[in-house]
Parts: structure tokens; sequence; C-alpha cells
């Protein structure tokens, strides 16, 4: 399993930032690296309020990015 996690800001707070993540049963780390942009695209599109500040691909359970 891969996940996308992503850290994601307030457009009018940009030091309020929270961790998230999407995972993906059939999807490598590279696959994911290489459609990661479409699909925050696609997330951000429903949430106007939000930016997303970084982002990384990997295995399950590897999160640990900091805002």
């Amino acid at each position: 399993m891969t996940e996308l996690v992503f850290i994601v800001c307030l457009a009018l707070s940009p030091h309020q930032c929270e961790e998230r993540a999407l995972s993906f049963t059939d999807v490598t780390p590279m696959a994911c690296a290489i459609g990661a942009q479409g699909v925050l695209a696609q997330w951000r599109a429903g949430r106007p309020g939000w930016r997303v500040a970084h982002w990384k691909c990997g295995p399950a359970g590897a999160r640990g990015m900091k805002a």
C-alpha cells in the first residue's frame, strides 16, 4: 500500500497547518509521485480555503512530515 502524505495550511492563516494522507492499494510510490499533482489539485478544488504546502509518496505508515 502507498500513501500520499501532504501538509495543508489555511490560506488566511499560513501557520495553521495539518498533515493529511490518502492511501492507494494498487499504486507504486513512483506512480503516486507522478500522479500526485493531479490528485492534490482535485483535493484542493473542493477545499478553497486550504493550500498544499508539501507532499511526498511512500509506503503506508511512513509519515512524519513537518509543516
